[in-house]
């Protein structure tokens, strides 16, 4: 397994939009693999192949307590397809936003449709961080981030810190 860097803002990758996952191999389970070790080392508990620049739809999530041990989840070509009236809460982070956090409002359960790893259809009812967790990444996938769910202000304020961020690192 290897560690993948991530993307950070403002590259303009993480908003595209990714394809569809199509040959469902040992390639692909091996990237699975890369995504999960990644996000474990960032450390985190969501990613999309955007963040490590590959513009395909997948996603890993594990939102199990430390304690509990390791409860690793990969969706392929994930899809929401009903969200709940009802909204939750939660202060959100991102790895390819490091060391920010807002709170941000969205549906408090959501039903997703994915691939597994041998490319069965799947479905899943999620509520609380999975649901939120799944939203955020699959909101990557679409090339929408957290930020594009606060005010504009504070989104204006946040891109103009990590593009300076990024020039700074392109001259050092």
């Amino acid at each position: 397994m290897t560690i993948k860097p991530l993307v950070l803002l403002p590259d303009p990758i993480l908003r595209q939009p990714s394809l569809p996952v199509e040959r469902f191999d040992d390639a692909l389970s091996r990237f699975a693999d890369d995504m999960l070790e990644t996000m474990y080392e960032a450390p985190g508990i969501g990613l999309a192949a955007v963040q490590i620049g590959e513009t395909r739809r997948v996603i890993t999530i594990d939102i199990a307590d430390k304690e509990e041990g390791r409860a690793p989840q990969v969706f392929i070509n994930p899809v929401i397809v009903s969200r709940s009236d009802d909204v939750g809460t939660y202060e959100e982070g991102c790895l390819s936003i490091p060391d920010y956090f807002a709170e941000v409002e969205r549906p408090a359960r959501v039903t997703v449709t994915y691939q597994d790893l041998t490319g069965a259809d799947r479905e899943i009812e999620a509520e609380g961080l999975l649901a939120t967790c799944l939203q955020h990444e699959i909101d990557h996938l679409d090339g929408v981030l957290f930020i594009d769910h606060i005010s504009k202000l504070k989104r204006d304020m946040v891109v103009r810190k990590f593009t300076k961020l990024a020039r700074q690192r392109l001259t050092a």
